[in-house]
């Protein structure tokens, strides 16, 4: 394996830097969230096939992760998820270009691997002995499992209507599980009162800084599934936005080692009606989106009434040329079973509202037929059924 290139860690809203052998969680002076970097100039000297490893995992591309040390890293076999041609939903919608990246194939059956495996190997690495996750089901099951792995203490703290299927993935890993009246923001609340109390990690979406380098790897993915040249438009189904913020860093890296040009995917968070803070503020034009009143939908992933990157997500929408958009959960429950029928794919809701995305932008002119387009499914729907 090649060693890691990380160098320091710079604050996304302040610019100020740190040092990376150390554990950090958000920026000590403006509590926003840390960015991994790496020396990309001595990475630049060095071929693609160099840097690119033979490892069937996201873990091919340790030289641009944080872990330095291979032996902790903890996989099971996270990340290399098919691109699919989505042929039959194409013909339908006359997008010829359609695909969808089909994350439900990771461990733990969600993209939240891709994060957690490396947010807790770096854990593991800087000596952290226990962690808390606020979680509305998907984050909750990979942490436990990369937990169990590491043989680390987590405690897990979900809403308490979460699907059953999420909390009984989360006991069977060895996890606690704390049931929390309210949203995720209160869980949030929670696990940061736990943590400070007893000197714990805290894997919070955005409030360390390395889950984020796990989820950029579906960035470098894509890349190198579609050769080197990206699709024209990417719809992410958006809560916590850590994906859809990590795959624009990774696109900025790739620039820099000169692996891809200047064009860059519009990229399209997309959000339920019942819950969409970051549709609000960048229809409104706003650099922070304020919380959502009431949150309330099917779709557990999308149910972030605030998200501590808010500004990551509303400059990567802004820079791309992108937009936001909120369907609601009838459409989105639909669009599911239309993936399923059409594709074979069993999508979580959040899949389906990609799905239902598309056909109104495809439908107002917005995305061409012609235009390369990648719709993601985050997870499998076997996570939603009823106990």
């Amino acid at each position: 394996m090649r060693s890691s290139l990380l160098t320091h860690l710079e604050c996304s809203l302040c610019g100020r830097t740190y040092e990376a052998d150390r554990l950090w969680q958000t920026c000590p002076d403006c509590d926003r969230p840390l960015l991994a970097r790496y020396d990309l100039e001595a990475a630049r000297r060095l071929s693609r096939q160099r840097l690119i490893g033979p490892e069937p995992s996201l873990w091919c591309y340790q030289a641009l992760l944080p872990v330095r040390d291979p032996a902790h890293i903890l996989t099971l076999g996270e990340g290399g998820t098919p691109l699919l041609h989505a042929r039959r939903l194409g013909a339908e919608l006359s997008m010829p270009h359609l695909y969808i990246k089909e994350e439900s194939l990771n461990p733990t059956g969600s993209f939240k691997a891709r994060g957690l495996a490396v947010a807790i190997s770096r854990a593991l690495e800087l000596g952290v002995r226990g962690m808390v996750i606020p979680s509305a089901g998907n984050a909750a099951g990979a942490a436990a499992a990369y937990a169990a792995r590491a043989g680390l203490h987590l405690y897990v703290f979900m809403p308490r209507d979460v699907p059953a299927p999420f909390l009984a993935e989360c006991r069977a890993l060895g996890a606690e599980v704390v049931l929390v009246d309210g949203l995720i923001t209160e869980c949030a609340r929670e696990a940061r009162r736990l943590a400070q109390e007893h000197g714990w990690l805290d894997l919070s979406t955005l409030r360390e800084p390395y889950r984020l380098e796990g989820k950029k790897t579906m960035g470098y993915e894509l890349a190198r599934q579609m050769r080197w040249e990206l699709p024209d438009v990417i719809l992410y189904p958006t809560g916590g936005g850590t994906g859809l913020v990590g795959m624009w860093k990774a696109f900025e890296e790739m620039a820099q080692l000169g692996w891809i040009g200047e064009r860059r995917p519009r990229m399209v968070a997309v959000q339920s009606t019942g819950c969409a803070p970051i549709v609000r503020a960048f229809h409104a034009g706003d650099e922070f989106a304020a919380p959502w009143d009431g949150a309330q939908t099917v779709a557990a992933g999308l149910r972030v009434p605030a998200a501590v990157g808010d500004f990551l997500i509303l400059r990567t929408l802004r820079a791309s040329g992108g937009t936001a958009i909120a369907v609601p959960d009838e459409a989105l429950l639909e669009a599911q079973q239309w993936m399923g029928r059409k594709e074979g794919i069993f999508a979580c809701p959040e899949g389906g509202a990609t799905l239902a995305a598309l056909k109104v932008l495809r439908d107002q002119g917005w995305i061409d037929p012609e235009e390369r387009v990648v719709l993601f499914n985050t997870g499998s729907g076997l996570k939603y059924l009823p106990s």
